[in-house]
């Protein structure tokens, strides 16, 4: 269970070509997110200018081409009430047109029929606005939907609508005045918005601002849109690290670490926009160790993404994942706390449960999950063991539904699935034997390390950087100390006149090395 003061700190850790977003929660990793810097992945949020390729009549749907492999699909009723404003501003714009008044002047009305056919409002090769709510899964391709929305911290901007709603958990009615008053009056014409309960309290000045930059990010897509007709990306959400901030950033939020410059001022700025106060929570890690090393993520993922999953005291989970469902096995192991079997499988269906939540939220699970708990004897216990996964569940923002105990000991959940499930191979090919199951004697490893720097340091690189496991780092280590230095670093320093570092690797097996220059490329024979 949570403690009533969670700790929550965001771990980022860019490289070349992806930035990795670990949350933590109380120092326990609760989500891993990933965001490739490279190319473009589809993702939710995501706004497009898309073609029509078909009609699927019987379906009520069409296929449309956003650029991606896979085609993606929008249903009639995703279409929107009022998809004919956004269909005029598509056709009506082009370069010689003033697009703020092409906007303005535009009709909201008449609102699409609920029992429409998409024959009727659609045809192939027509250019529609889309928005993806669901990535690409296994063989299907994107969710779509024309009905465009772009989401800030407290505000839902909401173009080609003129409604503005309250979120129904400010339960003060001044408050609620106070908040559509206000959003009413900063919003221009043929906009409409949602304001979020993180409104709630916040100063005029923060919502003017955050609107303001809605605004100009819908408006910054016309010129692709009036220039180029074509299937094309307008503009993404923002990036995975300011999304996640964007949902989760509360007053619980204690750290945020980043490890690359860029990404600390992008992040640093936003949280500026959205909430000035809690600016000074974003850190820029400059360590030496790996960011994910330092914050013990990378430990925790090795143990955390297994189809076995250890538990407290000998119980363990086993997961598997099918293209249909996901199934998870609880098991006591050679656990046997108490004498009455009862009390003692109860306990350990709870240990399980709060370990299951925390799988769900990590791994991105969707679709059905079948929970097979230890069999119980007590209704009670059954009925106690639903109310705590309820209550488990409840900081899960994936919208879920969680089902009593079946006879057997069977529990249902259904889980929202936008994304494919996060899996991690944590199983590693040995880099020494590469497979094999032979290796070099481990006695002459420093023989063969000592080779490679004889090698980059003749070739003139004096500035090495060593990548050891943490048990081949102890080896090379031994014999350091302040008065004479005796190890194997401290002779191959003085032998080859070269300032060499040595770094030790959580995620590296027992004999791996991995040697690299000043600029931090990786230098290989």
């Amino acid at each position: 269970m949570e403690s009533e003061k969670s700790e929550k700190d965001l771990i980022v850790d860019v490289t070349p070509t992806e930035v990795h977003i670990a949350l933590m929660e109380n120092h326990r990793l609760i989500e891993l997110n990933k965001e490739s810097s490279q190319g473009h992945s589809f993702s939710v949020g995501d706004v497009f200018l898309g073609k029509v390729k078909k009609l699927l009549p019987a379906l009520n749907a069409a296929f449309v081409d956003i650029g991606d492999k896979k085609e993606a699909f929008v249903h009639y009723l995703d279409l929107g009430l009022y998809f004919n404003a956004f269909d005029e501003f598509v056709r009506k714009s082009n370069a010689n047109t003033s697009l703020d008044a092409l906007y303005s002047k535009i009709k909201i009305g008449p609102i699409l029929e609920k029992e429409g056919r998409i024959e009727n409002v659609l045809s192939p090769g027509q250019m529609l606005i889309v928005q993806i709510v669901k990535e690409p899964i296994s063989t299907k391709g994107s969710r779509l939907t024309a009905e465009i929305s772009l989401a800030g911290r407290n505000i839902v901007l909401l173009p080609f609508a003129e409604k503005v709603s309250v979120s129904q958990k400010i339960s003060s009615k001044e408050e609620k005045k106070r908040l559509e008053t206000l959003v009413k009056s900063i919003l221009p014409k043929n906009y409409g918005a949602i304001i979020r309960t993180a409104a709630e309290g916040k100063k005029a000045a923060v919502l003017v601002a955050e609107a303001k930059s809605l605004i100009e990010k819908w408006e910054s897509s016309w010129k692709k849109i009036a220039r180029n007709k074509s299937t094309q990306l307008l503009f993404t959400e923002y990036s995975k690290t300011t999304t996640i901030l964007r949902d989760l950033l509360n007053d619980s939020f204690s750290n945020i670490h980043v490890n690359d410059r860029n990404i600390f001022e992008e992040t640093k700025k936003y949280i500026s926009l959205i909430s000035p106060e809690q600016e000074k929570i974003v850190k820029l890690y400059e360590g030496k160790e790996p960011i994910f090393d330092h914050f013990e993520v990378t430990r925790q993922i090795k143990s955390s993404f297994g189809k076995v999953v250890p538990m407290k005291q000998g119980a363990y989970l086993v997961i598997e994942t099918t293209e249909a469902l996901n199934v998870i096995d609880v098991n006591s192991g050679i656990r046997a706390k108490t004498s009455n079997q009862e009390d003692n499988t109860f306990e350990v269906n709870k240990i399980a449960a709060e370990e299951i939540a925390r799988q769900l939220r990590l791994r991105d699970m969707g679709g059905i999950v079948i929970v097979d708990f230890i069999d119980m004897d007590s209704g009670e216990h059954r009925n106690e063991l639903h109310r705590y996964m309820q209550q488990l569940m409840e900081s899960d923002r994936a919208k879920h539904n969680v089902l009593p105990l079946t006879k057997f000991g069977l529990m249902q959940i259904t889980r929202q699935r936008i994304r494919p499930v996060t899996q991690i191979n944590t199983e590693e090919v040995c880099p020494v034997c590469h497979g094999t199951g032979k290796i070099a004697p481990s006695a002459v490893i420093d023989e063969q390390i000592e080779r490679d720097i004889a090698y980059f340091s003749d070739k003139g690189h004096k500035e090495l950087t060593l990548k050891v496991s943490p048990i081949l780092g102890a080896y090379l280590k031994r014999g350091q100390s302040l008065i004479g230095d005796k190890s194997f670093i401290g002779k191959w320093k003085k032998k080859y006149g070269c300032k060499l570092t040595l770094v030790e690797m959580t995620g590296f097996s027992v004999l791996q090395n991995e040697i690299y220059d000043m600029k931090g490329d990786r230098l290989e024979i």
